[in-house]
């Protein structure tokens, strides 16, 4: 049996651009997608908190250090700049697999700047 579980996830970046006259999917700070562990033109999943809008596009590398996030063709009328999403990549395991696997999770601040990373989401209390 395959399984699909999260990969990585930078968590509330801020959407520093909005290109529609491009030719697609979402550049992103190349020292972002390698701490997260996110390949360039790897499929990604974008969560707008905003508006709730939940779409699938690719990621490909911007400017190391650059905090840039630009939502890129179609999915430039799913976010705007100020926008914070949650992106994911995901990756089919084995069942053997995931009982072993941890995701990576990057957090980050208003600037794209990683604030803390992690290998597990806490636990949800009532």
């Amino acid at each position: 049996m395959q399984l699909t579980l999260l990969k990585a996830k930078l968590h509330q970046a801020r959407v520093t651009h909005s290109e529609l006259e491009y030719e697609g999917s979402c550049a992103i700070d190349a020292a972002l997608l390698q701490a997260a562990g996110i390949h360039e033109y790897e499929q990604i999943q974008i969560y707008n908190l905003r508006n709730g809008e939940r779409f699938t596009t690719y990621a490909i590398s911007a400017e190391a250090g650059s905090g840039v996030i630009s939502v890129n063709g179609a999915a430039a009328h799913k976010a705007e700049p100020g926008d914070r999403v949650i992106i994911c990549a995901y990756a089919q395991l084995a069942q053997h697999e995931a009982a072993q696997f941890k995701p990576t999770l990057v957090y980050l601040d208003e600037n794209n700047t990683i604030t803390r990373t992690s290998d597990q989401i806490p636990v949800q209390v009532a």
